[in-house]
């Protein structure tokens, strides 16, 4: 039970009706989950506005209200609250009404397109095995040291985010690392959240169906640096050119790391192969089970944010050397014929690049590399084209399947990655909107040495199809169908 007075501490406040001396039970945003004694808050999503739900609320029990706009009719004894911004508003009720747990903990939000996953998994691994006291908050996972708790959301909503950070708190967690999407920062998932930190690994062409264009998708990614304290650091990629535009405005104090270009923090490739990599980590020399440049970033990135959380650099690169690789993240098989099969989540064009160039790094050229590919449906649809083209450039053989057709009709989905195959290319690509059947068609295809390439689906464990989720494991099903096919 909290004070209404004290859950709107910071909330910029329009106008109020009623008393805010008044215990509150809980918070909501969702009026089907209003209880006795609830603070209801309406806000405003693409699909619902939640003022039409202010009354339903109220009968369900609700004796607070924050809203945007004041109803004329309003009911005895219910308080209302009027705010100019009741999503950001919601942020801050969320940190006040769980005692502001990011103010107890050393929360480092990670963002960027690719690599969040894995640089949040790898610096929770590290901090692990240094003996702390560590949270997860991931897209695969999110994670109390060995609790391991379901993730819906890149990012959750606020009440969500508040009430797992205090969950780390009462456990005791030092130090929490979590993804933080351009979503949850439009949508104010992370307002009121106090950052120590900030990295920033890359921005490339994705989620444009929900930022329109490329600037807006930039101008997202920069707000959560552009809103970290003075006392909390921002860790930036330079080699992406985006890298610096992070920095510009900050309060934090700036840092930078980089393979090409002089930075704080420097990283050189010695060796890669496909059983790690041995690398160069500021003048000492270092061996990885990780495989790719990618993996080299964001190892990079791992050790920089490690050093400016005060952490030892022996103990440091120590743990980093017996890592292992995040689940669905150029996971690796080798068939008893030795067809390697690999199974990564790339599903935007750079990360897609990335895994294929990787591929041509650590291969010998005389086998061939055979890839399976395609795109999410409700997502941004021009990167369909460009992820064919790529796909196309690296390999011998492609196959074009379904990833998650969501509502769209898997068959224009291929129709639409198809555009960027060009007609002398057409001979080696196949269309088979069945995935299943697809994994079955690339092993069939494969002779001893070949590579597979599974991309788009990494880590998840379903498929979803016209608003059902069935159960699809690319790692799985590719292991069943090496058994099946004796390859």
């Amino acid at each position: 039970m909290k004070l209404l007075s004290d859950i709107l501490y910071k909330v910029r406040l329009e106008e109020v009706h009623g008393s805010t001396h008044m215990a509150i039970s809980s918070v909501t945003f969702d009026s089907r989950k209003v209880k006795k004694g609830c603070l209801f808050v309406a806000t405003r999503g693409s699909l619902v506005d939640g003022h039409e739900y202010i009354q339903k609320a109220i009968e369900n029990g609700a004796i607070g209200i924050v809203c945007e706009d004041m109803p004329e009719q309003r009911n005895e004894g219910i308080t209302y609250v009027k705010v100019t911004d009741s999503t950001y508003s919601l942020g801050i009720i969320a940190c006040n009404f769980f005692d502001n747990p990011s103010d107890k903990l050393k929360l480092i939000g990670v963002t960027g397109t690719n690599g969040k996953t894995t640089t949040v998994t790898l610096l929770f691994n590290l901090f692990k095995s240094l003996g702390y006291s560590v949270g997860l908050l991931s897209t695969v996972q999110n994670k109390i040291n060995n609790t391991i708790i379901p993730s819906t959301h890149t990012t959750p909503d606020a009440l969500a985010l508040n009430e797992l950070l205090d969950t780390m708190v009462e456990q005791s967690c030092e130090f929490v690392f979590m993804e933080v999407s351009s979503h949850a920062i439009v949508q104010n998932r992370i307002a009121g959240v106090t950052f120590t930190g900030g990295v920033f690994t890359n921005i490339t062409h994705d989620h444009l169906d929900y930022h329109k264009t490329f600037d807006e998708y930039i101008r997202a990614k920069k707000r959560f640096f552009d809103l970290l304290p003075n006392n909390a650091f921002a860790l930036v990629n330079k080699d992406d050119k985006n890298g610096v535009v992070m920095l510009q405005n900050t309060k934090a104090k700036t840092n930078t790391y980089a393979l090409r270009n002089v930075a704080d923090f420097k990283c050189r490739i010695i060796e890669n192969h496909l059983n790690g990599l041995f690398l160069n980590i500021d003048n000492q020399e270092i061996w990885v089970k990780l495989i790719g440049t990618f993996n080299a970033y964001n190892m990079l990135a791992v050790y920089a944010t490690a050093i400016l959380l005060k952490q030892d650099k022996t103990n440091i690169l120590t743990a980093l050397s017996n890592l292992n690789s995040v689940e669905g993240r150029f996971q690796y098989i080798k068939s008893p014929n030795g067809v390697i099969g690999i199974v990564d989540y790339a599903h935007t064009p750079d990360a897609l690049k990335n895994v294929l160039e990787t591929i041509k790094d650590i291969r010998s050229g005389n086998e061939q590399v055979i890839t399976l590919v395609g795109c999410g449906g409700d997502r941004d649809s021009a990167k369909r084209p460009v992820m064919a083209a790529i796909a196309c450039e690296y390999s011998n053989k492609i196959i074009l399947t379904s990833d998650n057709p969501r509502s769209e009709d898997p068959e224009e989905i291929l129709n639409q990655m198809q555009k960027g195959i060009n007609p002398f290319d057409s001979k080696k690509t196949l269309r088979i909107t069945d995935r299943r059947e697809a994994i079955k068609t690339a092993c069939s295809l494969s002779k001893p040495g070949d590579i597979i390439l599974i991309a788009g689906k990494g880590h998840e464990k379903y498929q979803e199809i016209k608003g059902v989720k069935h159960d699809f494991d690319d790692l799985e099903i590719l292991k069943e169908t090496i058994k099946t096919l004796g390859i």
